[in-house]
């Protein structure tokens, strides 16, 4: 029996591998089913791996490294969001501060600022370079060091923000784990992150920078249940300096210092010490780029989210076609301001009216906070699941995971000509994510009956 488990453990792995570098060096994004058959298949040796009895941590932890540096020499397929990404690592590296600058006005200027400007421009497309960058500053130094160990080869470059994310993605393994162990919670939780193969594919392979800031956010989980909430406030900075969204978070923290102190003076003057500490690091980490045009620009860079961009959404395209109805238009500018105070309102009831005094209740916390985010913003990219999924291995929900599996019928859209969106797929889509989250919601309520 155990001979019979090991070669069907080689067998899964041996699948995996040939699927992965499949996947990394000959599909296409618009070959949509294509991409159905690998992603379906390589989730279910995923699943079965995870669950094999007979392979160890240690082996799990090698098909982890090995996964992802199948590709390393790769040239991302899913996304064109590096050639971005480079662009600004090397705007900086040359001494102008990315923020201030449109990559479309050096190109209608004829001015090639950097090495490849050109090509870089093509690469990202016109939609990406007419607007500022919207990446803070940590991720910036990603970019940067791309650019300090390959200015002048794109591949170089690619393979340096590669390194980074395989790095990243050893951390959270590192501090995931540890906190796991903390929580008395099952160590193997965390290769529902580690051998995903939504974060194998869209992070390591597409070069998305989620990884990098949720080391960070890991590792101040890990730091502010150790009691060390200077540091945690530190890192959480650090991760808000990656990417924006832990800022949602900030309000869900009250419980843990003020309801758990006996001094209620005490608890408060600790929370506010701990936003002055994350919100003073932001800060400080983003004085190298200040000038009197950051702001403004960097401002109408991040609102464009909320007002003009659309894709994979789910209350917001009922609120859309509802709007169709009634005003004969697209309602997104007013609905794009509705939707951040919902989310603010949901996260003030979590805040006040929820237990979150301990770890697990506060990163149960921060889950559902962002998901509700999620579910009624105007834009959710598949990479944006990485953060819920995360958080999900440190409670007792698991949709986050189905999330990451049916993400794929989102990529529908671009095997049509010109890109439009079926939205038949993303209501299958999520009609597969809210199925499961009533389950467990119903399952979990019915476990506190009993």
């Amino acid at each position: 029996m155990f001979i019979l488990k090991k070669y069907k453990d080689i067998l899964l792995i041996s699948i995996s591998v040939i699927l992965y570098f499949f996947f990394a060096y000959f599909l296409k994004r618009t070959e949509f089913y294509s991409l159905l058959f690998l992603w379906f298949s390589l989730f279910g040796c995923s699943y079965f791996l995870i669950k094999s009895k007979s392979l160890k941590t240690s082996t799990l932890i090698g098909l982890v490294l090995l996964f992802r540096l199948i590709f390393l020499f790769s040239i991302p397929n899913l996304s064109q969001d590096f050639y971005r990404f480079i662009w600004d690592g090397r705007m900086i590296f040359e001494g102008y501060n990315p923020y201030l600058s449109l990559p479309e006005t050096f190109i209608q200027q004829g001015n090639a600022p950097i090495t490849d400007a050109n090509n870089l421009y093509n690469g990202m497309g016109e939609m990406n370079g007419s607007h500022y960058t919207n990446y803070p500053p940590i991720n910036q130094l990603c970019f940067l060091i791309a650019a300090l160990f390959a200015n002048k080869s794109i591949f170089g470059s690619i393979v340096v923000l590669r390194f980074i994310i395989i790095l990243a993605d050893v951390g959270i393994l590192y501090f995931g784990k540890k906190l796991l162990e903390k929580l008395n919670l099952p160590i193997k939780n965390i290769f529902w992150y580690a051998l995903n193969p939504f974060i194998i594919i869209e992070m390591t392979g597409n070069l998305h920078f989620e990884p990098v800031m949720l080391f960070f956010l890991v590792w101040s989980l890990y730091k502010l249940h150790q009691q060390k909430w200077i540091w945690s406030a530190i890192l959480l900075a650090c991760s808000v300096s990656v990417k924006l969204i832990p800022l949602l978070f900030l309000p869900l923290f009250y419980q843990w210092f003020v309801k758990k102190e006996q001094n209620w003076f005490y608890g408060i003057k600790k929370i506010i010490l701990f936003y002055v500490i994350i919100l003073s690091t932001i800060l400080f980490l983003f004085v190298p780029f200040y000038t009197s045009e950051f702001l403004t620009n960097y401002s109408s860079s991040v609102g464009l989210w909320f007002r003009n961009f659309e894709f994979n959404a789910s209350f917001y395209f009922i609120f859309r076609e509802i709007g169709y109805l009634f005003r004969g238009w697209n309602e997104i500018a007013i609905i794009g301001k509705i939707t951040p105070v919902l989310t603010i309102l949901f996260l003030i009831i979590l805040t006040f009216f929820r237990k979150n005094k301990t770890t697990i209740q506060l990163i149960t916390a921060l889950l559902f906070g962002l998901c509700f985010y999620y579910f009624t913003a105007t834009t959710v990219h598949p990479w944006y699941l990485a953060t819920p999924l995360i958080l999900s291995i440190f409670t007792k929900y698991r949709f986050p995971i189905i999330w990451t599996i049916v993400i794929i019928f989102s990529y529908q859209a671009y095997a049509n000509s010109p890109w439009k969106e079926n939205l038949w797929f993303i209501a299958l889509e999520y009609l597969f994510v809210y199925s499961f989250l009533f389950f467990e919601i119903k399952k979990k309520s019915n476990i506190i009956k009993l």
